[in-house]
């Protein structure tokens, strides 16, 4: 799906869109969820729920949502996998926790980046470029000021 936003789109920062709100909330559960885990299911089960409700920018940011939570999902299984394989193959214990720690740690970073994209893109009315992407939406992410 192919977006082309005319130019007044960007003008208000403040545009007042069905579904804008929701979006934004379901970008507040997902940070949230470092917190309290829970929010981020209640989050994917609003973008769910908001399926064809939105216009076309607005869905994309819904599908950049659902797939954040479903591939953090599988990410999270595989590193829970990955990390109690190095527990039964007899390594040290401190290999199996330094491997946790750091892939738990990339991975909350991912989510919490992709949360920073999609929230920096629609506070500017913008849709994701590629919401199907596996890091950040199309958009290139840099430190650079």
């Amino acid at each position: 799906m192919s977006f082309t936003p005319s130019p007044h789109e960007f003008a208000d920062p403040l545009v007042k869109e069905r579904g804008r709100g929701t979006v934004l909330i379901v970008y507040g559960l997902f940070l949230g969820s470092v917190l309290a885990v829970i929010t981020a299911p209640i989050g994917v089960a609003i973008a769910h729920w908001m399926r064809h409700r939105t216009s076309a920018w607005l869905e994309s940011h819904r599908r950049f949502q659902v797939r954040t939570f479903w591939l953090g999902v599988l990410g999270g299984a595989l590193g829970l996998a990955g990390w109690q394989l190095l527990g039964l193959a007899g390594l040290p214990a401190a290999t199996s926790w330094a491997f946790g720690y750091l892939f738990f740690t990339a991975c909350l970073a991912w989510m919490v980046g992709r949360c920073g994209v999609g929230l920096h893109r629609l506070l500017a009315n913008r849709p994701i470029a590629n919401p199907e992407s596996l890091a950040f939406g199309g958009v290139a992410v840099t430190l650079a000021g």
